[in-house]
């Protein structure tokens, strides 16, 4: 057999094992989490919805939505186990950030790009001047007018 040939089966053969391996290794994650799952517990479903764990069954949970609201779910539509600091965060509506610890951000994207003393002034309307004269303007929109025709 010529190796032309051997080298692209290889290929593929190596490909299609490392997508079945990465595969198999999330579904063991989510055997894992699955089998973790315990009351008390704050879960995420894959709709979105937070909940606790009231009653794990065999393919089922009892979940509580919001005191004394229970509803029934598939193990399977559970996205996430959330640890309890987490979950009461969330349902609290509590911020992820103190207004203290929380990190700066610029109000526009000038401030990343020069120093406000180097920025370039604007006109008394706010425009800023881009070095191009108001004649440069007024033959470009002239031109452009000219290329469709005459208006019917």
């Amino acid at each position: 057999m010529d190796i032309a040939i051997l080298f692209p089966l290889i290929m593929i053969v190596g490909v299609i094992f490392m997508m079945q391996r990465g595969t198999k290794a999330r579904q063991r994650q989510a055997m894992e989490m699955r089998d973790a799952m315990e009351p008390g517990a704050g879960v995420r479903t894959i709709g979105g919805l937070y909940a606790q764990i009231k009653e794990v069954r065999e393919d089922t949970l009892l979940l509580e939505i919001t005191p004394g609201v229970h509803a029934v779910y598939a193990k399977g539509s559970v996205s996430a186990v959330l640890d309890a600091e987490e979950y009461e965060r969330i349902v609290d509506d509590e911020p992820l950030y103190d207004a203290d610890d929380a990190p700066l951000v610029p109000d526009d994207a000038s401030s990343l790009t020069q120093d406000a003393d180097d920025a370039t002034p604007a006109d008394a309307e706010g425009r800023v001047d881009l070095g191009k004269s108001d004649t440069e303007e007024t033959v470009a929109r002239t031109d452009d007018d000219s290329e469709h025709g005459p208006k019917s």
